[in-house]
Order: structure tokens, then sequence, then C-alpha cells
């Protein structure tokens, strides 16, 4: 036997004993507390639907869990377990509010518990999840997401919604008690009328009925409850770009706007933005479905990225958001992965191409060259401008051609757009449009046939943000009007040009090339049948007609399990996936005012001797 010279015996207790006493990893505890009260809110709504499992071994053990009530009271069951669903949700998210109510409603639940039954489990259960959160009460500390009372009615819709899925369920789960055959239009109506405390036209043997009636009453109740609490509370809504923070972000981009072709991206109005402690450097964001997506790299001198990525990482953890980067170019994907500790996934590459070696001759730019001058042929002239060379006539075309040409009910683009055409402050910008003067053209954009939108890039370069045509007019118009814009970009000082971004561009390249592995020949296979609903392979073909140079872009995330859904994320964003409300609604809806965020205490000004700037260095 061994002991320490000290007389501390706690070496010879196993590792495995010494991890119980302690207790989970204070980090762990909202994921832990979450998953144990959403098992407990799946199995009372289990328990006040279903009677057979009211009857089981496993509703025994449901019985002595906080929350939960008793096959004497299905609809109580039932109501729980629905808001220790919605509550464990904001568990896990470690939502302070969250962990307020879970404060209230655990001890309430087993006191329950304890007077109906007796019960002292439920006590014992509810002592330790309330022990574990009130000990651990520093792990919950995120802000509320941002929000508006439009999520009232998205609320009442998805809410009514599952409450006549779950009670066409409750209705149909006592069948040898059902009186006579009811068909489905009287299920509905009777979970309908349920729903509102009425009487419907299926009826039950026994006391079945007051069960399905009291079960249905609930999920109504419950409806309304929390859609008048979210049509009533206080506005917090999302942060936006105000006019302070455009001219900030705009001295920063004249100062180092030549770095990034994406930089000018930033200046989109329905992000956000966290300044670094200098005011040298700032991210822009945007929060979409719980995820703060930044896109491209920090805006400023690169040494005082640091403290940017710091104050972004800051109100992510503040709001319990999952921070993610996409598009950021490969020096700006080694300062974010070495100063958060986050990792990197390349997504595609982007094109440029560099006016100086941009020529029509030769064999590969072929096809490009007679598609050019067979559409010169017909007549079509172009012009290269900057926005604020064009007349107000001029604009309002340009305007409503990019919204009538657009193809989609919403404008897509996030990462590389602006998402808008000549607006105030907005002069340095470029537009390339085509003509073609036609008889008897009614057209009310006059002989404007196409439009292409690019934004500065530093001082001598641009970036491709925008393009539209009339779907009359003939093909190859996106083509013309690169080639002018290549032509021109001399006498304007533009000396490189982006073009789009190719996603998976390299897997597309490679595995077309002989000599490619099974496995890159499938991911490419995969990558061209997606390609029918995304642009996949013909952004890539078109880019590479050409001939620019290929720069990476990159996916900065925290971990593996988040990718599904900063992928969503970003699809929402860029505007492949709408979640909007019917247009029934959607046409009354008025423009919100440009408020910020009231829990941007983060963003505000701190002393320079409070908090030195760190430096990086960036090879």
């Amino acid at each position: 036997m061994s002991s320490r010279i000290d007389g501390d015996k706690s070496g010879q207790v196993p590792k495995q004993v010494r991890r119980i006493f302690r207790g989970p990893r204070p980090e762990s505890v909202p994921g832990l507390v979450g998953t144990a009260v959403m098992i407990v809110g799946l199995l009372d709504i289990a328990a006040g639907v279903f009677p057979r499992f009211r009857h089981s071994r496993i509703h025994a053990v449901t019985e002595v869990l906080p929350g939960s009530l008793g096959p004497f009271a299905a609809a109580l069951a039932i109501s729980a377990g629905v808001l220790l669903l919605l509550l464990a949700h904001g568990l896990k998210r470690r939502k302070r509010r969250a962990w307020r109510a879970a404060v209230v409603l655990l001890p309430a639940g087993a006191a329950a518990q304890f007077m109906y039954r007796h019960s002292v489990i439920s006590v014992v259960i509810a002592a330790i999840l309330l022990a574990l959160i009130v000990r651990h009460q520093g792990e919950f500390k995120a802000l509320p997401d941002p929000r508006s009372r439009w999520k009232a009615l998205a609320n009442f819709v998805l809410m009514s919604a599952g409450s006549i899925g779950l009670g066409l369920v409750i209705v149909n789960s006592h069948p040898g008690r059902v009186v006579g055959h009811p068909g489905i239009y009287e299920q509905i109506s009777h979970v309908v009328y349920g729903l509102f405390g009425m009487e419907g036209p299926v009826d039950y043997s026994g006391r079945v009925s007051w069960t399905v009636g009291y079960s249905l009453g609930a999920l109504g109740m419950l409806t309304a409850l929390t859609t008048i609490y979210l049509a009533f509370r206080p506005e917090h809504p999302a942060a936006r770009l105000t006019a302070d923070d455009e001219t900030k972000l705009r001295e920063l981009l004249a100062k180092h706007g030549g770095r990034d072709s994406l930089g000018h991206f930033a200046l989109r109005r329905d992000k956000a933005v966290v300044f670094s402690p200098s005011g040298k450097a700032a991210v822009t964001y945007r929060v979409v479905s719980g995820v703060m997506l930044a896109s491209g790299d920090p805006i400023g001198d690169v040494e005082a990225w640091p403290g940017a990525i710091e104050r972004f990482m800051e109100e992510a953890k503040a709001h319990s958001w999952t921070p993610a980067v996409v598009g950021c170019s490969e020096t700006g994907g080694e300062v974010w992965t070495r100063e958060t500790g986050l990792d990197a996934l390349e997504l595609g590459d982007e094109a440029i191409v560099d006016v100086k070696d941009f020529s029509l001759t030769g064999r590969p730019m072929r096809n490009v060259r007679q598609m050019v001058k067979r559409i010169e042929r017909n007549g079509y002239t172009t012009k290269v401008r900057r926005v604020s060379e064009l007349t107000e006539e001029e604009l309002e075309q340009v305007r409503g051609a990019a919204v009538a040409w657009r193809g989609t009910d919403t404008e897509r683009g996030f990462s590389m757009a602006l998402g808008r055409v000549g607006d105030e402050g907005d002069g340095d910008c470029y537009i390339a449009t085509a003509h073609r003067v036609e008889e008897g053209d009614t057209s009310p954009f006059g002989d404007l046939k196409a439009i292409q939108h690019f934004v500065p890039w530093g001082k001598d370069g641009m970036s491709l943000e925008m393009m539209r045509r009339d779907r009359a007019a003939d093909p190859g118009m996106n083509e013309l009007l690169i080639v002018a814009s290549l032509q021109q970009a001399p006498d304007l000082g533009i000396e490189k040009v982006s073009l789009n971004f190719a996603m998976f561009r390299a897997a597309l390249a490679r595995g077309e090339k002989i000599g490619a592995g099974p496995v890159l020949r499938m991911w490419r296979s995969l990558l061209v049948f997606l390609s029918r609903w995304f642009q996949i392979e013909s952004l890539y073909k078109f880019n590479e007609k050409f001939r620019p140079r290929w720069e990476p872009r990159f996916m900065v995330y925290r971990s593996s399990r988040d990718l599904p859904r900063i992928g969503f994320a970003v699809m929402q964003a860029e505007g492949f996936v709408t979640l909007a409300l019917p247009r029934l609604f959607a046409s009354r809806r008025r423009p919100k005012p440009v408020r910020t965020c009231a829990h941007t205490h983060l963003n505000a000004p701190v002393p320079a001797q409070a908090k030195a700037e760190r430096e990086v260095q960036v090879a």
C-alpha cells in the first residue's frame, strides 16, 4: 500500500469514481439538462396521447418524472410535454430565459407530483436537475435572439398545424371506443372543434370523450397562449447596418479595400457589424437560423483583425449563436483558425481575370470571340460606365430592369451580392449595359437588353455583383458584357476583375481529367447531378471561358456537427431556400425601421488603454 508523503490518498481513488463525484463538465451541463428535459417531454406527450402507453411499464417510470402528472390528467400531461420540449431547446442553446423557466417549472412539477402521488422519487430527480442548473448557472448566459411580432403569426401557423396533426393522433388513439366509423372529414372537424373547446362529430363510449376533449382543448389553449405572448412581448429587432456603421466601413475600405474582392459586399444593409477595439478592423455578419454568418475576410488593417474576430466570437457566445464564416480567403482562413481554434473547409474558387493578360485572340478564346462578333453583327452595342455617370432616367431603367429580369421572387446572393443598384453613396460602382434599337419595341426599359453591375475592389479592381438580361434578347449577353468590361477596364483604371464564385471547382476540374480515381469521379458525378437544381457546373464552365486564375475560398466552422446547420443557413442567406410568409400576409408587411440591436453592448467603444490591439503577422 502506498500513499502520498503529505497524507493525501486521493491518488488511490479510481479515476471513474472521482469523475462521478465531480459531476459533469460545466460546458456539457446545458446539453445534458436539455436532453433530459426533452426526453421527459416526449414521454409526457406519449403518456397523454396513447392509452396503451399509460398502462405500460415505461409509463410507470414517467409518472415519477418532474412535469408529468399521471394518467388522471392526460390533457395536462400533453401540455407539460409540449412546454418541456420548447424549454429543452432553449436550455441546449444556453438561453437565460429558459434557465429561469426551468428553475420555476422543475420544483413546481415535483411539488405537483408529491401532492398528487406522494412521489419522493420525482422530488429527487427534480432536485438533481435543479442543482445542476443552479450550480452551473454561469453556463446559461445567452441573450434572446432577434425577434419581431411577425413571429407570433408564424407560431400560430406552426402550432396550429402541429396541434391538428397531434389531435388526429389523439382522436384515433382509442379505436375500440369510437362510436360508428367517422371519416377523415369528421375526424378533422372534431379536432378543430376540440381546439376551440367545443364538441365535435366524433363520439366515444365511456369517459374517453372527456379525455379526448380535454386533450384537444389543452392544445388549443397552448396555441392561443403562446401566440398571445409572442404578439404582445416587446420587439427585439435584428441588428442592421446603420449610417454611422456604413461610414466607418467605407473609410476602412478606402484604406484597405484592395485586399479582398468581397470587401465591398460588407456594405449590405441587412448585415450587422462588430469593430475591433481600435476601430481599425471590422467583421460584418448576418444571423440566419441561429447561425452567426460572416462572409469574406475582415475589413481593415490585417494587424487589427484579431480584435474584430474576438468581438465576433464574444457576440456569438453572448447569444449562443453558431459562428461560421463563408467565402474567406486563404489568408483570412489562417487568421480565423489561429485566433479562434475553428476549422476550415475549402468551398470552391473565385475566378479573377487580370486585365493585362486578357485577349480574345487564340484558339482557347475562339467560342467567346465568335459569340461576341455574332451578337455585335446583330446590332447590339455596349456601354461601361460608373454609376455616377448615369442620368436619373437611365438609372430608373436599370433598376426596373434588374427587378423585372430577376427570375425569382426574392433577391439572391449574400457573400458576393450588394443587393441594390445606384443607391446614394454607390456612385463608384460600375454598370455595363447592352442596347439594341428595335422597331415596334414597347419595352418599358427602352433599348436596354442586359445589365451587369460591378462593385469596387480597392482602387484598381472591380468585382461582379449582378447579371441580368432580357429573356427575349439573343443568347450570349453575359459574355458580351464581360468582354466589353474587360476591354474597357484600362480606360477606367481597372487592372483586375473578379467574376463569379465556382463552388467545388477543384473537384469538377480534377474529376474530368485522365487518371482521376473512382472516389473523385463519383464525387464529380454527384456535383453534376446537383447542378440540375444549383448552379455548380454551369458557373465553373462559364467562368472558365475567360481563362481566369483561380483563388480558393474557404468556410470556417466550429464543429463538423454544425456543418448541416451552417449549410442550411448559407442556402437561406444566398436565397436558395426561402422561409417566408404566404403571399396573402407577405404583401401586407411594412418595411421595418432601421433599429440597432439592444444587445450590441459588445460594440461599445473601448478606451485604447483598456485593451491593447493584438498583432498578427501574415506571411
